[in-house]
């Protein structure tokens, strides 16, 4: 009995985990550039002494969905998509290089340019600042134009380019932050193949129906997970109360 009692009580412990990756998926439907977490079981083998039949579930995130989410045209002048392939460079957890599709855009009063979410934009030379400005335009390729303040409003000057970079599928991976870190931990260099949608944005690619359904399917084997222990429970009981008639 303890041991179905022990791999139902680790199912129902790596249910709950996987249901907080789904419901954070599913919270983020809305987030600008969001990329879902896939999530999976397995049983593995407890090792060690005294435990080589052992075994318990495990979740595990396999790994992240990376296909592109829809493109919604906005208008807004500091709002960019990135086109097929390829990611926007931004600073990530101490400083390291890391990777975004979010392109809604800002620039504070320093003059810092970042995304919705605070994080610092990236160009070739480090984070990106920009002169005070009257009108700002973003190229397919990353350049920044301004009109700088006071000057004529046909005055375009290029100040700045985006970091725009293309890497490889299996040599990233996403961290806690939500963000795309290489596994080296590297840097890239910026591949000017990689374009931009400006006055875009690109939704979250999570399904939203798919998750909830993913979260229906989780709940239940929840409840056959908790039923499961105390079936053993209970058999286990009767179990000791004929050993005492015995």
């Amino acid at each position: 009995m303890d041991r179905s009692l022990y791999i139902a009580m680790s199912g129902a412990k790596q249910t709950l985990l996987a249901q907080t990756a789904n419901a954070n998926n599913l919270a983020n439907t809305h987030t600008t550039g969001f990329k879902s977490d896939y999530e999976q079981f397995r049983a593995m083998p407890v090792f060690g002494p005294g435990f080589p039949a052992r075994v318990y579930a495990m979740s595990e995130r396999p790994g992240t969905d990376l296909t592109m989410g829809a493109i919604q045209t906005t208008g807004r002048e500091l709002d960019v998509a990135v086109k097929g392939d390829g990611w926007l460079a931004v600073v990530g957890e101490n400083e390291a290089e890391a990777y975004s599709r979010a392109g809604d855009l800002r620039v504070t009063p320093e003059g810092a340019l970042q995304t919705g979410t605070g994080l610092q934009v990236l160009g070739a030379e480090g984070p990106i600042v920009l002169p005070p400005f009257e009108k700002i335009e973003i190229g397919r390729d990353g350049t920044i134009s301004l009109v700088p303040l006071g000057e004529n409003p046909e005055t375009l000057v290029v100040v700045e380019q985006i970091k725009l970079v293309r890497p490889e599928i299996n040599s990233l991976e996403k961290r806690t932050d939500g963000l795309m870190y290489l596994k080296e931990g590297d840097e890239l260099d910026a591949d000017a193949n990689v374009s931009l949608i400006s006055g875009a944005l690109e939704g979250s690619n999570v399904n939203a129906v798919s998750a909830m359904v993913e979260m229906i399917e989780l709940a239940r084997n929840f409840e056959l997970q908790t039923k499961v222990m105390k079936n053993a429970d209970e058999t286990s009981g009767v179990g000791a109360k004929l050993m005492q008639m015995a």
